[in-house]
């Protein structure tokens, strides 16, 4: 059974529940009973090692693929997430680690991408413009010299950013970024983990797939450790260190968190 810290009883109902998720390609099992509770405007980090499973509960997440079993639950309501135009209706939008933008058009034309606003029975440039800028006003995004850049010329960081963007100007309520940090600097990886807090700032719940622990501990709420197919523990950051995580990862179980567990005191985590 994972190992289960746990919240306030008077904790508020989550954005997103999943129950009893399960998931097979043909006689291989990707998932088993996965439970997890993603809270509005807390960031979640899910850690686990390569075929954990982390890819496949998000793609499931995302619509990408359909579960076999279980049940999601959105704003306290049972839901069927069963593509992705049914996940993005919801408010849930994907950042992928390729990020999907076309560097041959510019930051206005990517955010809107597939999305285009009409007047009169063309784009509506002014209002894509001025909703471009004000997006990335709101996120704090000041590095961009100018929303009509080619995206091509961006760096890692900015083209997380224009990434991110798109997700909020499609109105997301639920945005899963995908090793948001892999393959940036110092410098860019301080920016994406700012970026991603400016996320949690607007009540906008995140999952972080991520290997590199230390950008766990900087931006994560909370933790999910999957193993095998199941989540090994989940709860808030400040009951996990980087020990712990790594235990729970290669192991399934954490003498450190049993042992936090163990203690008495209100609000410690308990294990089942």
């Amino acid at each position: 059974m994972a190992q289960v810290v746990r919240d306030s009883p008077v904790a508020a109902e989550p954005l997103l529940k999943l129950r009893g998720i399960e998931k097979h390609f043909g006689p291989v099992q990707a998932l088993y009973n996965v439970d997890l509770d993603l809270p509005s405007g807390q960031i979640t980090a899910l850690c686990g090692d390569n075929g954990a499973g982390k890819s496949v509960l998000t793609k499931c997440i995302a619509g990408i693929y359909q579960v076999d079993h279980g049940q999601f639950f959105w704003e306290g309501r049972a839901v069927q997430i069963h593509s992705p135009r049914d996940a993005a209706q919801l408010g849930i939008e994907t950042v992928y680690q390729d990020l999907a933008l076309a560097d041959n058009l510019d930051i206005v034309q990517n955010m809107f991408l597939g999305r285009e606003p009409l007047k009169h029975g063309v784009l509506d440039e002014v209002a894509m413009e001025t909703q471009a800028k004000q997006t990335l006003a709101d996120l704090s995004v000041v590095t961009v010299r100018s929303v009509r850049q080619a995206v091509g010329s961006l760096s890692g960081g900015q083209r997380q950013a224009v990434a991110v963007a798109r997700a909020v100007l499609r109105q997301a309520k639920l945005v899963i970024m995908d090793e948001p940090t892999a393959a940036l600097g110092v410098t860019q990886t301080r920016v994406v983990l700012d970026l991603i807090h400016r996320l949690k700032s607007q009540n906008i719940a995140v999952i972080v797939i991520s290997h590199n622990l230390n950008d766990v501990q900087a931006v994560a709420d909370r933790v999910a450790v999957m193993r095998l197919g199941r989540i090994a523990a989940e709860g808030p950051l400040d009951q996990f260190d980087n020990e712990s995580i790594v235990d729970l990862m290669t192991t399934g179980t954490s003498r450190r968190l049993a042992a936090a567990s163990a203690e008495p005191s209100p609000g410690s985590p308990s294990e089942h």
